[in-house]
């Protein structure tokens, strides 16, 4: 436990709860008391682990009582993922109800969760920032009815295979909320791969590869001024980004482009499979124009793309079904 007054088997921080975990293969849990712990957090350990966050609500991010919290830039801190509040460098590895925040803010890459393992869910979470929060960057891994907030680059990664369903992302300002990584046209370990799902349809359509489904798009309760018509759904950081967008509802007032390139005469799009498919924008009239490298997919084309595709077809052996068959 941590958070609770010390005693055998409690901690005043989490790094100290996990510290005192053997390093063996055993599996073992942490239950979080409420409270906000100003740290970082990085596990190691060889064995299967879970952390718990107190809740009244394990369905959903809005009853979380728990929040890991720093501000440390990579500017700072030498590289994206020593500046994670959260850094998760192991297989088999679970949280849930735990709000992680890197309040930092606009100036640096400020990470709050940082992801290399494999087999690792996260469920009904909250993760905030502001440029590149959520490092999907290694192994397989799955976000589940959580909360993502930041501006810019905001999802991103290189080598990681991501599931995302159900889940709420909110916009702090200007910018792209994903950048895929993906530097070439391999479909196997080395990929990066984004799945957004709507709850209802999650498990109807499964055959994908790197997909953003049925999430809802808002703008953040603090969001930077003028940020209306100046977000994108992203842009790609590798010449062989991969991501597609399903189903997906916007509650904001997105640019009419939708997608955008890295930078001028940088364009990175040359090898990219970007899309989104049946987007819908809510309260605007705009005309939606999407660059002409953004590909276009029919409904069986679409349905190729899911959980399964984008972290194996074992993924019913270790992601949690309750957060998939909840509505």
């Amino acid at each position: 436990m941590a958070g609770a007054s010390p005693a055998s088997g409690m901690f005043t921080t989490i790094m100290s709860a996990v510290s005192a975990l053997p390093d063996d293969n055993s599996a073992r849990s942490i239950f979080v008391y409420p409270g906000t712990y100003n740290e970082q957090v990085n596990i190691t350990r060889s064995g299967p682990l879970n952390i718990y966050g107190f809740t009244t609500d394990t369905t959903t991010y809005t009853a979380n009582t728990v929040t890991i919290q720093r501000g440390v830039p990579a500017s700072v801190a030498g590289s994206n993922d020593l500046s994670g509040t959260l850094r998760i460098h192991k297989d088999d590895f679970r949280l849930y109800n735990i709000n992680v925040k890197n309040t930092f803010g606009p100036g640096s890459q400020a990470i709050a969760i940082s992801q290399y393992g494999s087999r690792v869910g996260l469920y009904a979470c909250g993760f905030f920032g502001y440029q590149d929060t959520l490092y999907a960057n290694q192994g397989t891994q799955v976000y589940l009815k959580s909360y993502i907030e930041g501006a810019v680059d905001f999802i991103f990664g290189r080598l990681g295979s991501a599931y995302f369903g159900g889940n709420t992302i909110a916009v702090k300002g200007p910018g792209y909320i994903t950048a895929s990584g993906r530097l070439s046209n391999d479909n196997g370990s080395c990929r990066h791969i984004l799945i957004i799902l709507p709850w209802r349809n999650m498990l109807k359509d499964m055959n994908v590869a790197d997909v953003l489904e049925d999430s809802t798009i808002v703008l953040a309760a603090d969001v930077v001024a003028n940020t209306a018509n100046r977000f994108f759904l992203g842009r790609p950081w590798g010449n062989f980004a991969k991501v597609i967008f399903k189903n997906t509802q916007i509650i904001a007032p997105i640019n009419q482009t939708i997608w955008s390139i890295w930078n001028p005469g940088d364009e990175r799009t040359d090898n990219v499979f970007i899309t989104d498919y049946n987007t819908t924008v809510v309260g605007t009239e705009a005309v939606l124009s999407r660059p002409s490298w953004v590909k276009t997919l029919n409904a069986t084309e679409a349905r190729a793309f899911n959980i399964a595709s984008a972290v194996g077809n074992d993924w019913a052996a270790w992601v949690d079904r309750e957060y998939l068959d909840r509505e």
